[in-house]
């Protein structure tokens, strides 16, 4: 499985309904378990980003997938990047040609 890792600002509307933040957040988890993803860590943060989601999926569009069904619900935009490992990126890093 692949690692990912999204940042997450709230909407107004987001905003507005904070209080049912952590209700959300355990749907959100459940309904991407459904899809294949785990959910690794979710936290809310101070700062640039209001949350921090990192989860593992099998691959890019199922990722994709997850962050798209979180978003249209309006309650925050997200940023999503691939992490790697350092086993991961050892191998990517293989791959690159010699000088």
């Amino acid at each position: 499985m692949a690692t990912y890792i999204s940042t997450l600002k709230f909407t107004a509307t987001g905003a507005q309904n904070i209080g049912e933040s952590p209700k959300r957040a355990a749907a959100f988890t459940a309904a991407a378990k459904k899809l294949g993803v785990k959910v690794i860590h979710l936290f809310w943060t101070l700062g640039s980003f209001d949350g921090v989601i990192r989860f593992d999926a099998p691959d890019d569009n199922t990722a994709t997938a997850a962050m798209l069904s979180l978003a249209a619900q309006g309650n925050v935009e997200t940023t999503t990047a691939r992490a790697f490992g350092r086993a991961e990126i050892e191998k990517v890093i293989e791959m690159l040609p010699k000088p």
